[in-house]
């Protein structure tokens, strides 16, 4: 089975968001995700499939670490659903 990551952005500024964005891929390389699409939704929403190789360093990311990108990158809302392929 394959896990990936579901993510869905609130965000001020698509273009200010996708710059921190670009410059958060270390970290979130760290975590076991790596990008595998990115769709916009308007000016003002951001959605992110992730490959994730360990789900419980994810999971600690997107619980934990991902708070100083969401700050600097100006998303007021984020929904993350970890699925697996049936």
């Amino acid at each position: 089975m394959t896990t990936q990551l579901l993510a869905r952005y609130d965000i001020g500024d698509y273009d200010a968001w996708k710059s921190i964005f670009d410059a958060d891929a270390e970290d979130r390389g760290n975590a076991s995700l790596s990008v595998l699409q990115i769709w916009r939704e308007g000016g003002n929403r951001a959605w992110v499939l992730y490959q994730v190789a360990n789900a419980a360093r994810a999971r600690d990311f997107m619980g934990q670490g991902s708070h100083v990108f969401e700050s600097r990158a100006g998303v007021s809302r984020t929904e993350f659903h970890m699925l697996e392929t049936a």
